[in-house]
């Protein structure tokens, strides 16, 4: 069975949780039988230095052992009286076996502990006399035994040793322990169950927005970029919703954009074909005859024509990236004189003053032929948007590693909110800059497109002059 993100993410963090709890468990039952084994030695070693006193103290120099050895209760009753902590409590009908006083049981005093401490103290609890000969307990003195020394009046009298209890033989222990496992599976199934729903929960809670986004790009990949997605968080899930909220938006824009590009293009190329088919089919009904005058206007849209194309294609090379640029140390001023040689004919035409500021002749690192494109559209929107009589300033200046070339023209101008968009492809202000000056509104893309490409930034703002302020910054030769 194919299991869902939901299903993944719930068993995963289940399984995560179980480990845990598992984890927790073995190692709190480990701690706990470790600490509970050295919580009964160390009750053990009380009880023995107790045992002990009391055994000096019962000791007599006439007749040694023979008191405790002769009577087997009272060693019980000291042992009782030394372990108070760990003696269990009688059974309602217990059956004590009477003490058996024969010479044959003095001579043999091995288990004589009642049945109910027997198991706990026979094997592990004995006493020694001077010469370490076994009077109470196991025949062999384990190696692990701790041996405490019994004295009278300065002189060692015998040993009482204990084995340290490494497994827990009391029932009343084992009772214990029982208990305490059966506690922690209790609270462990608890905490898994309590983990499983909690994993389901946040499962759930953290895929919703996942199966919104996914619906959501399922509707955008249609074609309905008017879709969003709720953003209810501030995490990386309610991030993931901004960004595809942000990426339809985009969409949106560029499809409209694209369709207003489709349109503006045919509107552009069906003006000069129109134009050019009504004075063709002129010439061939015998309405216009083939004078100097109409074939000079077909030269002229053809020529306007071709340079539309021409923009065209410069913009689509520089979309896909197939613009070649060769990079080396070119002169800012000498490829500016170069642009201004050319036009200033057509500038004097419409009596426009021009006036070039260069301090230094500041170099940058970039291709001298788009460059050379750069600026010639640069002073050409000037040309062809500044009135009669104007004035047009150019000024190169150096800040930092940054080569500013400020082109500033006079009347008319740009309001604010529409400086951003004349680098848009085929915009134009149709109040003063229109069709009828000649352009197509592909030069300032085409300028925006080569300055990127250097590396550098072109904005636009109003200027002193009444016109438009066009500022470039490339980077100087040397900074790249």
């Amino acid at each position: 069975m194919k299991l869902n993100i939901t299903g993944k993410l719930f068993f995963a963090i289940f399984l995560a949780a179980s480990l845990a709890v598992v984890c927790s468990a073995l190692i709190m039952q480990w701690n706990l039988n470790r600490g509970f084994l050295r919580l009964i030695n160390d009750m053990e070693k009380n009880g023995i230095s107790r045992l002990a006193t009391r055994l000096e103290n019962e000791y007599l120099p006439g007749t040694g052992w023979d008191s405790i050895l002769r009577d087997p209760m009272k060693w019980r009753q000291m042992v009782d009286a030394s372990f108070p902590e760990l003696k269990p409590p009688p059974p309602p009908t217990a059956w004590v076996r009477p003490p058996d006083r024969s010479e044959h049981n003095a001579s043999q005093p091995r288990d004589i502990l009642p049945p109910h401490l027997a198991h706990q103290f026979s094997r592990r609890l004995f006493l020694l006399d001077a010469q370490k000969t076994t009077l109470i307990g196991p025949e062999s003195v384990p190696a692990d035994a701790e041996i405490i020394q019994l004295h009278h009046q300065g002189i060692i009298i015998g040993y009482l040793g204990l084995r340290p209890q490494t497994t827990f033989d009391n029932l009343l222990h084992k009772g214990f322990l029982h208990e305490q496992r059966y506690a922690f599976i209790v609270i462990a199934t608890v905490v898994l169950l309590l983990s499983a729903g909690l994993a389901l929960l946040l499962a759930t809670r953290l895929v919703r927005p996942l199966k919104n986004i996914t619906e959501a790009t399922h509707v955008l990949a249609h074609g309905d970029y008017s879709v969003r997605v709720p953003v209810k968080s501030r995490d990386e899930l309610g991030q993931l919703a901004t960004d595809f909220n942000a990426l339809a938006l985009a969409m949106a824009h560029n499809e409209e954009t694209r369709r207003r590009w489709v349109a503006d293009i045919s509107h552009e190329l069906r003006t000069p074909l129109t134009f050019l088919r009504s004075q063709t089919e002129a010439l061939l009904d015998g309405v216009r005859q083939p004078t100097p005058e109409s074939i000079s206007a077909i030269h002229n849209e053809i020529m306007r024509f071709t340079r539309l194309v021409d923009d065209l294609y410069q913009l689509s090379l520089s979309d896909v990236g197939a613009q070649s640029y060769r990079k080396n140390e070119v002169a800012v001023s000498g490829v500016i004189q170069q642009a201004l040689s050319i036009i200033s004919p057509e500038f004097s035409a419409k009596n426009i003053t021009v006036q070039y500021e260069a301090a230094d002749n500041h170099t940058v690192f970039g291709d001298a032929e788009r460059l050379r494109q750069l600026f010639g559209n640069l002073l050409d929107n000037s040309l062809k948007y500044t009135d009669l009589g104007g004035e047009l300033r150019i000024k190169i200046r150096k800040e930092g590693d940054k080569v500013l070339i400020d082109v500033q023209d006079s009347a008319p101008g740009v309001a604010d909110e529409e400086l951003e968009r004349l680098f848009e492809r085929l915009y134009r202000v149709e109040s003063s800059r229109s069709r009828a000056t000649g352009g197509a509104g592909l030069g300032l893309a085409i300028c925006r497109n080569i300055v990127i490409a250097h590396e550098g930034n072109i904005i636009a703002k109003p200027s002193p002059l009444g016109g438009v302020w066009i500022q470039v910054e490339l980077p100087s030769y040397g900074s790249v």
